[in-house]
């Protein structure tokens, strides 16, 4: 789906890094004193890609249904730093009208910074559109994005039922055969999350096996451990079982 030079460019660990990051939502307003929403929607439609990309970020700080317009608007920006702060700034103010553009803007931005804040924000939004682009990424993108997609499905638990069966088959998929532990991690994370909003059937046994091979058979051991801390999370007995077994018989 996209070309050698520039998943030369973003799979490696050093490179997945987005200049994003590190942003965090603020634990103590009287902490740190939050940008002028004001001044903010102005920069938005600044003439300098900089204070474009600034006025960008720091919605992931503020909650203004005013910028969503235009930080729909940014995705198609020029730059990519701004693309990428406007997919930031989106996943901190989700609104369903940004769902469309933003599966519009994974499809076809070649940045991979851009792509991976795009999916981040589609899981934000909680909506059952975001299901068949946040399954094809983690499929067939690059790992900082599969990472992420994998994560982001998580979010279907707020979307209904049939969004989680929906997810299931491509977590599985990621987390029996994706060649980067990372992504195998959070898929297996993701799954714990879905199994707890399932029923016991069909779909329910299918998940709760794969984490029980991914647990007695992957090669990473963070994979194990976060495997084994999704069952423990789901309680499911047959998985509890096995993990007790293979303990005793000091496999680990």
């Amino acid at each position: 789906m996209y070309d050698e030079y520039e998943l030369s460019l973003l799979d490696t660990e050093a490179e997945l890094e987005s200049p994003l990051d590190k942003i965090e939502p603020l634990t103590d307003e009287s902490e740190v004193e939050k940008p002028d929403p004001e001044l903010m929607l102005v920069l938005l439609t600044n003439p300098q890609s900089q204070q474009r990309m600034l006025a960008a970020r720091a919605f992931c700080d503020i909650q203004d249904e005013r910028a969503t317009p235009h930080l729909i608007h940014l995705l198609t920006d020029n730059c990519p730093l701004v693309r990428v702060s406007a997919a930031y700034g989106i996943g901190r103010n989700p609104a369903k009208e940004a769902v469309e553009p933003l599966i519009m803007q994974l499809n076809r931005d070649f940045n991979g910074y851009v792509r991976k804040g795009v999916v981040w924000a589609l899981g934000n939004c909680r909506d059952r559109r975001s299901l068949a682009p946040l399954t094809n990424a983690l499929r067939t993108d690059i790992p900082a994005v599969r990472l992420w997609a994998a994560s982001a499905l998580a979010q279907m638990t707020e979307v209904g039922y049939e969004a989680i069966v929906g997810a299931i088959p491509a977590l599985i998929e990621a987390l029996v055969t994706d060649p980067i532990a990372a992504v195998r991690s959070n898929s297996a994370w993701t799954i714990g999350q879905l199994c707890k909003e399932l029923p016991s059937n069909v779909v329910y046994a299918t998940a709760i096996d794969a984490l029980i091979q991914a647990f007695a058979e992957d090669k990473d051991l963070g994979v194990r451990a976060d495997t084994k801390a999704s069952l423990l999370g789901v309680g499911d007995p047959r998985g509890l079982q096995l993990i007790e077994t293979l303990e005793q018989e000091g496999w680990f």
